[in-house]
């Protein structure tokens, strides 16, 4: 879950001890080692253990406690990191897209801006994910963004076909779909595999899905 951390590292503390110690001159030196910019990243691979320890590795997290997504963003975080051009909160945005936008966000921040960073290894000095998240269009409002990224197949593998009775909307999960139907969500992903693909986290707006 985000937080706003302040400190995040204690080499500003030795750096500010120096400066006492050295007198002046000393602090001279040692004020640009604290405040000197410098881009900070971290891996996939880093990002998904956060997102496994915040949202249990679900993407489309939208749990009711003010916080979306996999790396669950509050929609003031989502929004100052510049997720709003991808999708109006995170859960609408794919996996690459909330990570470009955590990146952002981790170099407003830092790792403190994370309560699971330690757990997820999530640290300032890692190497850039370099993921691809699309375009969400420049309407901040638009749903499109859940069909922006490939998951593996074509994507008209996963849009057509279905000869359901519920055709899904934007902003839908199958989560959410199981909820509002009374049915089991394991049992509705296998009754809609060959539609769905192989991303139970992901459909697609059009989708027909057979329900009960």
């Amino acid at each position: 879950m985000l937080f706003s951390g302040k400190g995040r590292n204690r080499g500003s503390v030795k750096a500010t001890r120096l400066a006492v110690v050295t007198g002046v001159a000393g602090a001279a030196v040692a004020l640009p080692m604290v405040t000197a910019p410098g881009a900070q990243a971290a891996s996939v691979g880093t990002w998904e253990k956060v997102a496994e320890c915040e949202s249990s590795g679900n993407w489309q997290a939208n749990t009711g406690n003010s916080h979306y997504g996999g790396l669950q963003f509050s929609e003031s975080s989502w929004k100052a990191a510049g997720g709003t051009k991808y999708a109006p909160r995170a859960d609408q945005a794919s996996k690459e897209q909330q990570i470009a936008t955590a990146e952002k966000l981790l170099d407003q921040q830092g790792p403190g801006a994370w309560a699971c960073a330690g757990e997820g290894g999530l640290t300032a000095d890692g190497a850039p994910a370099e993921v691809d998240p699309g375009s969400g269009g420049e309407d901040s409002g638009s749903d499109d963004s859940q069909q922006s990224e490939p998951q593996g197949q074509p994507e008209h593998q996963t849009q057509e076909g279905g000869k359901g009775d519920y055709t899904v909307k934007a902003g839908d999960t199958l989560a959410s779909i199981a909820s509002a139907n009374g049915v089991d969500l394991k049992q509705l992903y296998e009754d809609n595999k060959s539609v769905v693909g192989g991303d139970v986290d992901l459909i697609h707006p059009g989708q027909k899905l057979q329900v009960g």
